[in-house]
């Protein structure tokens, strides 16, 4: 144990120290014989709280001792006419008898703490305090614990906020002389099972916290805004009054969790915050962290970390600890097999769920209740669970939560296959895990009982020691290891999303809950009850009794299916990404501008590539209506030909290499064949101009836009045979507005459109229906395309935003604005381009999701950009007439 005993955690949950006086704990023998030097006499402080006397001696081989206010049956000053002595040479002694008292930290050693059931009369005499002062204080607060529940709180409340009114903070503490107040209020600091009061002072340059009292290390918490890495709202016993500072490391106060009396003043306080100059938070974006994750950038155990956090789960508050699944379902075997699927949970149930015969008796009783119904009555995270679980690591909280005992040895975190045994039959326990399973730094520390601690012995007669652990695990730290090979294995990470969504999602409440036999007590429940608007302190006291004791559920990030991994992450090789391919793992993408050409008359709208006589080349059309083709190799154009008197949109070649689409704004078609250079046919396909093209080489269609509002989709061959309205039209999508980008998928299952009012749907080949509506952007999509593998959709539009959605989900993970409007885009799988309105070219990496490059070499509107697969090369065309051929590596 530290020197320093006292602490909270020694008081009742809610109770208030106040102040400490230095005194002499005297026996009255001593008093009587006019001797207070003698060694029965202690030397120590005495802690003035809200419903107890602490003393703390200051011989640490003695024990502290509490004095609860309720156990008390008189304090006064002494007047015994034959202790007049102590009056006369002005020394202060207060008499204290109560009927009950407790000794705790004996020989400051951690163990249950002693309650003496015996009347006993306690003298303290006052070394500087003067006793008037002194005694009025504490009588105030031993006439509050004879007042019923209600009346005691409130008049605790009153004597709370008249000490608080006396502390001022003093500008004298500022950094600097140009420091001005932005904002003072009360406020509590929070730790685990801890709430102290004090003064939240923000300033143009730092947060204090000053404490109402001096238990705290520092008189007052200083954090300059400028070393503060990220700001959290927090949900505190389901209200949303808390706020989380987490600060750079090298500044001296880590974290500080901060909880307001109401919503508003939180509220205030974080937006107070976020507008000073000198905050510099770092770029923390939900969608971004979520697509790193799907990629294999971010480990399993960071990204639930991660989500915890969203959620309002902080290890600096216990209500509300972050919860992980349990993984592995073998605790018996001598080995663990983690390439069997067998060895894992089922990650799509609740624990409750897991063992069907103990469901179908939940069920049965759920069917019976009245509303409001719950299948679970017990929740998967409590403070009580959390601690059953690290009460090895942190017996002082245990011994907080549970006045000063430990639970029964039989009861306690005994066996690792004991408890999911346990978890997996019994009617009452559905407890998921906490962080440290998983974690490798902990070195398995919460398993054994290092400090030594007497927990006491089990029925069989053996004492409480170190966690029993499976057969498959030769000590702590191999457990810990094989916990997290486990959960970052290809069963888990391909399962996750499941677990994800019981937890953190669309199941997590409502009828999706109820679907997924995911409910518990109703109390659990953000909004369940407004406890603001609870009046009696008593059934406000009682509430949130419950609510601590019940769990929370965490607050809910997601409303729609969790979008799956699809990448594994390797602990030893942070990225294995083999769907996307083997340039996913290629570092140091660079561009490089290498040849320009001038060639078109006018904005250049499309580039594709196409190969004759065994030379690349660059196939462009623009708004002059001209299809030209350049070599690669020298530049030298190859042929410049007009199509229409109209401008054309868009341009592919099919796999012949041959033959020649181009949109035109005349509405049709036009088809050119580049080996005899002519025209094959011009076909009338929409009502108004063609907007884009793309090919579906595995199904041989054709796929078009128009600002007619539509989507056809067209069968087609090569060698090209003439497209028939009538007869190669296999469907029609009609949209509201024009479309304006079009994308197909590797397995030509998918289209994507975009349209002119910002809309982005998803589309089934199959059944010519939308599968999603993404959620869009607030202005025309420019263009839209599917990574290699499909899972993955990028668009981009005139409001200077791209966004990445994940396909299988139909969600957003990702979208970040530019300083210009993007025009259009092109990705090989582990990069991505965009061009913009200034000519600028970005050079994006879609693996972390992070800005590469800009180069700009246009002088106007980059409205077209191609990746010429293979060859390292980029070909951009503008609104300036020009080509520029880049070097991609």
């Amino acid at each position: 144990m530290d020197k320093e005993r006292f602490s909270l955690l020694l008081l009742e949950p809610g109770e208030i120290y106040f102040e400490e006086l230095s005194v002499f704990l005297c026996e009255e023998t001593s008093i009587k014989n006019k001797n207070i030097e003698t060694e029965k006499n202690q030397l120590g402080r005495l802690k003035i709280c809200s419903k107890s006397l602490v003393f703390d001696p200051k011989d640490l081989s003695k024990p502290l001792i509490k004095i609860p206010f309720k156990e008390c049956a008189e304090i006064r000053k002494i007047d015994d006419r034959h202790l007049r002595w102590l009056l006369s040479s002005e020394k202060n002694v207060i008499t204290i008898s109560c009927n009950q008292y407790i000794e705790m930290l004996e020989g400051n050693i951690l163990a249950p703490y002693v309650f003496k059931n015996v009347k006993k009369t306690f003298f303290f005499l006052l070394n500087y305090a003067n006793i008037e002062v002194c005694l009025r204080q504490i009588s105030q607060l031993y006439r509050a614990s004879t007042l019923p529940v209600l009346e005691q709180s409130q008049m605790i409340a009153a004597i709370e906020r008249g000490r608080q009114a006396k502390v001022q903070f003093d500008p004298v503490w500022f950094e600097d002389l140009y420091e001005k107040v932005v904002m003072e209020i009360v406020g509590n600091k929070i730790t685990p099972l801890v709430v102290n009061p004090g003064r939240i002072l923000l300033t143009t340059s730092t947060l204090y916290f000053q404490p109402f009292n001096t238990i705290e290390p520092h008189f007052y918490l200083k954090i300059p805004l400028k070393e503060i890495k990220s700001v959290i709202q927090r949900r505190f016993l389901l209200r949303q009054v808390g706020l989380e500072v987490y600060c750079r490391e090298d500044c001296e106060v880590k974290y500080l969790y901060l909880v307001l009396n109401t919503q508003t003043e939180r509220d205030k306080l974080y937006n107070e915050i976020m507008i000073q100059p000198s905050l510099e938070l770092d770029e923390s974006n939900q969608e971004k962290i979520t697509l790193l994750w799907q990629n294999g950038v971010l480990s399993n155990y960071d990204y639930l970390l991660y989500l915890n956090s969203l959620a309002d789960r902080t290890f600096n508050d216990l209500t509300q600890y972050p919860v992980f699944p349990w993984v592995i379902a073998d605790y018996s075997s001598q080995n663990l097999d983690l390439d069997n699927p067998e060895t894992y949970r089922d990650l799509s149930k609740p624990v409750g769920a897991l063992n069907p015969e103990r469901f179908s008796k939940l069920k049965e009783r759920y069917e019976e209740m009245p509303h409001p119904r719950f299948l679970y009555g017990s929740h998967y995270s409590t403070p009580g669970f959390v601690l059953f679980y690290l009460v090895r690591k942190f017996p002082h909280y245990m011994l907080c939560l549970q006045n000063g005992r430990f639970d029964h040895p039989d009861r306690m975190f005994n066996s690792i296959p004991d408890v999911w045994r346990n978890v997996l039959t019994n009617m009452s326990d559905f407890k998921e895990l906490v962080p440290e399973f998983y974690d490798d730094k902990t070195n398995g520390d919460f398993l054994e009982n290092r400090l030594g601690i007497n927990f006491g012995y089990r029925s069989d007669g053996s004492r409480v020691g170190n966690v029993i652990l499976p057969p498959w695990a030769k000590d702590v730290t191999d457990f810990i290891s094989k916990m997290r090979q486990a959960l970052e294995s290809n069963y888990v990470s391909a399962n996750l999303h499941h677990w994800i969504d019981l937890i953190f999602g669309y199941k997590q409440s409502g009828k999706e809950a109820e679907n997924a036999h995911n409910l518990f007590y109703y109390l659990c429940y953000e909004g369940a009850v407004d406890l603001d608007s609870v009046s009696d302190w008593s059934q406000r006291h009682g509430l949130e009794v419950q609510i601590m004791e019940f769990g929370q559920i965490p607050k809910q990030i997601f409303t729609k299916p969790h979008p799956q991994r699809t990448c594994i992450y390797k602990i030893e090789k942070p990225l294995s990404c083999t769907k996307i391919g083997k340039e996913a793992a290629k570092k140091g993408w660079t561009i490089k501008a290498k040849n320009v050409i001038t060639s078109h008359k006018e904005a250049v709208t499309a580039i594709a590539f196409t190969e004759q006589y065994s030379e690349k080349c660059i196939v462009s059309v623009g708004h002059d209506s001209l299809l030209k083709i350049h070599s690669v190799k020298d530049l030298c154009q190859q042929r410049s030909v007009a199509l229409s008197n109209m401008p054309l949109s868009s341009v592919l070649v099919l796999p012949d290499g041959k033959t020649v689409m181009a949109g035109c704004w005349d509405c049709s078609i036009i088809i050119y064949d580049v080996e005899f250079g002519k025209v094959l046919d011009q076909v009338l396909g929409h009502e108004d101009a063609v907007s884009c093209l793309i090919w579906g080489s595995k199904k041989g269609i054709l796929v078009s836009g128009s600002w007619d509002c539509s989507v056809s989709v067209w069968r087609a061959q090569f060698p090209y045979t003439n497209i028939k309205p009538a007869s190669s039209l296999l469907a029609r999508l009609e949209h509201d507005t024009k479309v304006t980008a079009v994308s197909i998928d590797h397995n030509n299952e998918h289209i994507a459109s975009g349209t002119d009012d910002g809309d982005i749907f998803l589309w089934s080949l199959d059944s010519r229906s939308i599968i999603q509506r993404l959620p869009g952007h607030s202005s025309t999509v420019n263009d839209i395309a599917f990574n290699p593998d499909g899972t993955k959709l990028v668009s981009c539009s005139d409001d200077r935003s791209f966004r990445v959605y994940d396909t299988t989900a139909g969600i957003q993970v990702f979208t970040k604005t530019v300083d210009e409007e993007l025009k259009c885009l092109a990705l090989n799988g582990a990069v991505f381009l965009l061009g913009g309105s200034h000519g600028t070219l970005f050079l994006w990496d879609l693996i972390d999701v992070t800005l590469i490059q800009q180069e700009k070499k246009h002088n106007g509107a980059v409205l077209a950009v191609n990746i010429l697969e293979n060859e390292n090369s980029v070909v951009t065309g503008s609104d300036d007439h020009k080509l520029v051929i880049w070097s991609l590596l």
